[in-house]
């Protein structure tokens, strides 16, 4: 096994995250652009300066708020090429706004109250990965927004490993990419990347929770709209004349499984139809839902079900209509990983290295590495060390992140080493 190298260095990671959470990069589903906010440039814009400052000439933001950039090989090996990839959006669900974020230092265990907003507690109840914290340094907000851990750790993990490798040149490695993506949190990360320009064979989001895991699967996903036709009438004289397509749309949602297949009630390896949105008026209403599942044949059951369910609704309502469109969005990455499984024995041995117990996972969600892999580019997903994402009480700790970079590290000397 090759030497590890001096991990004992004066870690960025910390100074990179704080620096990057103050800058709003909150995505927005309902905007049309790519990206869909302007905002996620500013923090682009510092990514790739920094990148440059580094000494990777050819780092850039291009139009659509993707951030490239290339890591020089320093090994005469023929070494594939692999990439790292963050998301630099945070979730349209919680306010990315003036976060103030706080650090506590030495944590000794017990609930975490945050300061501004002492309503929002971060509980060992809610949050057992703290019981594993102890003497870890917590970063956490005031209360009043989310953090951004997901995905700015990634991001500073992503450049701490990058100017650790570049100032250590003897460090032997193949040539590495970096990628960083918007709109991430809305489904579109990966819309308008150029993987010609890109050019790598194998990727990694760093886009994980528990420090150690890796994980090699995802849901398959689907966007489900229901469109509504109802009757109008004048609520005056609207007996036996008039179906309102909100309560037709209210029916619908009753209808839907209560104790099982919703998010409330499911986990491990279970899917779910989950309602996100209702809009409309008596004549005409919208529901939108997501439908999850490990495999196609999952999906397509839930699928079968929610139309079984409109069928059923209709039949009280026989002057209006109801029409059911599937979108699909992306689907399980384990279809195509398990077609290199080197990708994840490595990632394995790398995490092994960075002095941890590797757990390989599966993801109640995707990833970018999600339609990565099927556009091409097989990419897992390893752990960044975020917590309680889009939410108030999200919080990481600076020892994960550490331990993240000294896995990123390794694990582009494996794939020297294996070359």
């Amino acid at each position: 096994m090759t030497a590890t190298p001096p991990f004992d260095f004066a870690h960025d990671v910390t100074a990179c995250f704080l620096r990057y959470v103050v800058i709003d990069t909150q995505s927005d589903p309902a905007s049309p652009t790519c990206p869909s906010t302007e905002k996620q440039k500013d923090l682009g814009r510092v990514l790739a300066q920094e990148l440059r400052d580094l000494g990777l000439r050819d780092a850039h933001l291009d139009e659509h708020g993707y951030v490239y950039a290339t890591i020089p090989a320093t090994s005469d090996k023929k070494v594939p090429v692999i990439c790292f990839c963050s998301h630099m959006d945070t979730s349209p669900d919680c306010s990315g706004k003036n976060v103030k974020p706080q650090i506590v230092k030495n944590y000794r265990g017990g609930d975490i109250v945050l300061p501004v907003d002492t309503t929002q507690v971060i509980r060992v109840a809610d949050n057992p990965a703290l019981k594993d914290q102890i003497g870890h340094d917590i970063i956490t907000t005031d209360g009043t927004t989310l953090l951004g851990a997901d995905n700015k750790a990634g991001l500073a993990e992503i450049m701490d490993a990058a100017r650790f490798l570049v100032a250590n040149p003897q460090i032997r490695h193949g040539t590495i990419k970096i990628l960083f993506t918007p709109d991430e949190e809305i489904g579109r990360g990966v819309d308008k990347v150029d993987l010609t320009k890109l050019g790598a064979d194998f990727a990694y989001t760093m886009d994980g929770e528990t420090a150690g895991y890796v994980e090699d699967e995802t849901f398959s996903a689907d966007g489900a709209v229901i469109t509504i036709e109802g009757v109008s009438a004048h609520p005056g004289f609207a007996k036996g004349k008039m179906e309102h397509a909100i309560k037709i749309a209210a029916a619908i949602v009753e209808r839907l499984p209560k104790d099982t297949c919703s998010p409330e009630t499911t986990d491990g390896k279970q899917g779910f139809l989950h309602p996100i949105g209702i809009s409309g008026a008596l004549e005409k209403a919208t529901l939108s839902l997501i439908v999850r599942d490990f495999t196609d044949d999952g999906l397509a059951e839930k699928e079968a079900l929610l139309q079984s369910i409109v069928d059923d609704v209709m039949t009280a309502y026989p002057h209006s209509t109801a029409t059911l469109e599937i979108k699909p969005q992306y689907r399980n990455m384990k279809q195509v990983i398990d077609r290199y499984p080197q990708m994840v024995e490595y990632a394995v041995e790398a995490i092994q290295r960075a002095g941890l117990k590797p757990v390989r996972s599966s993801i109640r969600g995707g990833t970018d590495g999600s339609r990565l892999s099927f556009m091409g580019l097989p990419c897992p997903n390893i752990f960044a060390g975020e917590h309680a994402f889009h939410g108030r009480t999200e919080w990481v700790s600076v020892q994960d992140m550490e331990k993240a970079v000294q896995t990123i590290v390794h694990l582009a000397m494996i794939w020297e080493e294996r070359a």
